[in-house]
């Protein structure tokens, strides 16, 4: 600097000539001008890309260089030779631009080999791939790793809001490398950016593993949508579609020609699908065992023709509700559903009798296993009969709401059915405890369950009934919100039915414990479960007599509603029920005594304990519930009013392992 300033005379500037010795020195200078030169020592050497740009004599601020600057052909490049899935998932949480770029590399593209190496002295083997993107010469461990992130493991659901495209995106391609996923669900989307081709584009590229995708309430999701899972996954056997409009038979038919191992398929509430996809479905998807059509005004007989009659089709369950298909759809199923094992038919309005009896002659039933009927007209008493004959396998019938069924269809189908284990029966008004014993006589050696739930036709009438053989067979007996079952109807029950091991009867006001007593007394096989909800006229008498009978074989016992239950019964559980996990006595003359009781059995294990509705429990129970909670998980206390906030916030910290329902 002393070359430049004279510090030792009148601070002038050096009058001219070379200011430095070594010519070389003169790239050390920087002109800015024709007066001024500017000294920059040695340095270290600048990166490429600093800070300031000098264009002639203005200074220009330069934004610092940042990978965004790539065009998404190259970005492309980089995300496809990342080492693994979870870089991949990492790099699409930096931007919206590169999640979505990260979603159109297909898994083919993927580069499986780790590009990244230890730097040698030797030149790096080029890395070759075939024409499906995977490395060649791949070694086993890498194809390990490959075949572990696309198995298909995971499961995602987004509901409401949650459902968007990008969300959808972050899971195409964050699951790829957690097990692959292979169950994705929607249910509704976003009002203003809800799910699109776009999301399921994401998911076509990312997940070939899917497996099971549920759309329910998705009406921004067209046929494109489909398009896209169709060409991506390949591997897809369950396909739910509810409540999707923009959904039609375009969409469906892709499915149908790209998804060959599709086993299932559901659809609610689409009113754009018709006969085509039906018919497309039944000649390509020939792994197709299940179908189930809900409410879906272009099906007709033409869609459920096509889908039964293609020779690949080989169904095993059917599910038909609220269609506008006629007598025809039914002939079609009895004579091409061969492999039907269970069938389903609702709120089928426009079949008739004739439907249902030329079904049940038409012989292609024989492996048919389960029948469901519910608001249909067409099924009488002579339909019934014929599909009791045509059906020589069927061993579970359930009827609801079929008013046309009187004690006489149901005599001959028993008659017919001679498999027939179990019998379920609701709101059928017109069939009666006459009809009823005729069926337990006639399958007295095969019939397991019985279920009646609101048939209004019971009456507590003394009549005559087959006193010769009774139902061993018998295990399961289910009688719900019959009023007219009473003693005279309990009785014959309990005369012909000496093996029970399930029992429910709710809401029955009309029996007693002189009606009940001779069931409980002549079952020999144990009983496992009882449920003697809303019995209103049912005392400790025969809750006595139930746990000492039945007390090393009882596991679950509900009381809810027998208000005339008491201390006395809790006291006889206490004593005599050794494996007893569930109990229920839900507003029930409960006192403390009786929680006391309980708490003293030492050989007692409950697990689930409710006591909803009993208001003289208190706080005075707080020792005894503790002594229990070293058992239970789940204690319910909802409407104890005599329980304090406090001893609740007590049990709820001191018993952290039970659900408490206060």
């Amino acid at each position: 600097m002393s070359k430049i300033f004279d510090y030792l005379g009148d601070a002038t500037f050096c009058p001219g000539g070379s200011i430095y010795p070594n010519p070389k020195e003169s790239s050390l200078f920087l002109s800015l001008g024709h007066d001024v030169d500017v000294y920059f020592p040695p340095r270290k050497r600048s990166r490429i890309g600093g800070p300031f740009l000098f264009r002639g004599e203005i200074f220009e601020q330069q934004q610092p260089a940042s990978i965004e600057v790539l065009p998404d052909e190259c970005l492309f490049e980089v995300f496809r030779r990342l080492p693994g899935g979870e870089d991949r998932s990492i790099c699409a949480g930096v931007s919206k631009r590169w999640l979505m770029l990260l979603t159109s590399i297909r898994n083919e593209e993927i580069c499986a080999k780790k590009v990244t190496q230890p730097i040698s002295s030797e030149p790096e083997e080029p890395l070759l791939c075939n024409k499906k993107g995977e490395v060649v010469g791949l070694s086993g461990d890498d194809n390990k790793d490959k075949e572990r992130e696309g198995d298909g493991y995971l499961s995602r659901c987004l509901e409401g809001k949650k459902a968007t495209d990008v969300r959808l995106a972050s899971i195409a391609v964050g699951t790829g490398h957690r097990g692959g996923l292979g169950k994705l669900s929607i249910r509704g989307s976003h009002s203003a950016r809800g799910v699109t081709t776009l999301g399921f584009r994401a998911i076509g590229r990312c997940c070939p593993s899917l497996r099971v995708l549920s759309l329910w309430d998705v009406s921004s999701v067209g046929d494109e949508g489909l398009y896209e899972i169709a060409n991506g996954c390949p591997l897809l056997e369950k396909l739910d579609l509810s409540k999707c409009p923009a959904i039609s038979d375009d969409g469906l038919i892709a499915i149908a020609k790209k998804c060959p191992n599709l086993a299932s398929l559901t659809i609610e509430s689409c009113s754009n699908i018709g006969y085509k996809s039906l018919q497309a479905i039944g000649s390509f998807c020939q792994n197709l065992t299940s179908v189930s059509i809900k409410n879906c005004p272009l099906v007709g007989d033409q869609g459920i023709s096509s889908l039964l009659s293609s020779t690949s089709c080989s169904l095993t369950n059917l599910k038909l509700q609220g269609l506008s298909i006629s007598d025809v759809s039914l002939a079609v199923i009895g004579h091409y559903g061969k492999d039907l094992t269970e069938l389903v038919l609702i709120g089928l309005e426009n079949v008739k009798e004739r439907g249902f009896w030329v079904m049940g002659k038409g012989q292609g039933l024989q492996k048919l296993r389960s029948f469901t009927v519910t608001s249909c007209q067409g099924v009488t008493d002579l339909s019934l009969e014929a599909v009791g004959k045509g059906c020589p396998n069927l061993k579970h019938l359930c009827l609801r709401k079929c008013s046309s069924v009187s004690d006489i269809g149901l005599v001959s189908f028993s008659n017919s059915a001679i498999s027939l284990e179990s019998l379920q029966l609701e709101e059928c008004h017109t069939i009666t405890g006459y009809g009823l014993s005729h069926v337990i006589f006639s399958s007295g050696r095969k019939l397991k369950a019985l279920s009646l739930a609101k048939c209004l036709g019971f009456k507590d009438l003394v009549f005559g009934f087959p006193s010769v053989v009774c139902c061993t067979s018998l295990r399961s007996l289910s009688v719900r919100n019959c009023p007219g079952f009473g003693n005279f109807s309990m009785n014959m029950l309990g005369k012909l039915c000496p093996r029970l091991q399930h029992l429910e009867l709710n809401g029955l006001h009309g029996i007693t414990d002189e009606a009940l007593l001779p069931l409980i007394e002549n079952s020999v096989a144990g009983l496992l479960k009882v449920n003697l909800g809303n019995c209103v006229n049912l005392t400790d008498k025969v809750i006595t007599v139930l746990a000492k009978l039945h007390g090393v074989t009882l596991e679950q016992l509900n009381l809810d509603g027998c208000k005339k239950v008491t201390d006395a019964s809790l006291v006889a559980i206490a004593d005599n029920c050794l494996f007893l996990r569930e109990l229920d006595a839900s507003n029930c003359e409960i006192t403390d005594s009786g929680i006391a009781a309980l708490a003293s059995a030492l050989q007692l294990n409950l697990q689930i304990l409710s006591l909803s509705g009993c208001s003289s429990i208190s706080d005075m129970s707080l020792a005894y519930l503790m002594e229990l909670g070293r058992t239970l998980l789940g204690l319910n206390i909802q409407q104890c009013n005599a329980i304090s906030s406090r001893m609740v916030d007590f049990l709820v910290e001191r018993l952290w392992r039970c659900d408490i329902l206060s």
